[in-house]
């Protein structure tokens, strides 16, 4: 497996973190395509966290950030934290991270710019609905159940119910099992394929 990962001398501080997408999304994404609907929105994210398991480059979520009123795809995200031995760079992470940088700005919620839409091949861990919180999208869409996640082995975190209550009491609208049966059979590839649960 590819290793994209800077690596540090045991005698100094890193200063710097590198997150680079696998080389091959660049080609399986159109950069200039148009997604009007959530479903066509959700086959993207699912296809992504399929073609990493299949290519082997990480575990089995993707996640794509859209403009909502355009569908304008800003930015993609699959899980990296193997590849770049990083525990924080899930699916999730990486598609708000890109799309704030793709946008110029830690927020993807202010005046005069678009609202964005998350869409995640799997319902976020702990972690990630935190980041949400924070990223300035507006909407969350979620293929499959979190229990799928939780029955191949992943360690999804405290979330619960409240959690989504607390999202949308802070304004941002959720849809949770878009096509989720569809999204949970890559769930169940990469366990065929003894991929790495890397949080157990």
């Amino acid at each position: 497996m590819q290793n994209d990962a800077t690596i540090w001398s045991k005698n100094s501080l890193p200063d710097a973190v590198t997150v680079r997408l696998p080389a091959w999304v660049k080609d399986f994404v159109p950069a200039s395509a148009v997604y009007p609907a959530d479903e066509d929105r959700m086959r993207l994210a699912i296809a992504l966290s399929r073609e990493n398991v299949v290519r082997k480059t990480g575990g089995p979520f993707g996640a794509a950030v859209f403009e909502e009123d355009t569908g304008r795809l800003v930015s993609v995200g699959v899980n990296s934290v193997e590849r770049l031995r990083n525990s924080v760079l899930h699916a999730e992470i990486m598609a708000l991270m890109l799309a704030q940088a793709s946008v110029g700005s830690f927020t993807l919620h202010g005046r005069g710019t678009h609202s964005h839409v998350l869409i995640t091949s799997c319902e976020p861990c702990a972690m990630c609905l935190g980041a949400l919180l924070w990223s300035g999208v507006r909407r969350i869409v979620c293929g499959a159940r979190r229990e799928a996640a939780l029955a191949i082995g992943f360690e999804e975190g405290p979330v619960f119910a409240e959690s989504y209550q607390y999202l949308e009491a802070r304004g941002i609208s959720i849809v949770r099992g878009l096509l989720a049966d569809e999204a949970e059979a890559v769930l169940r590839l990469y366990q065929e394929r003894d991929g790495l649960i890397y949080n157990a």
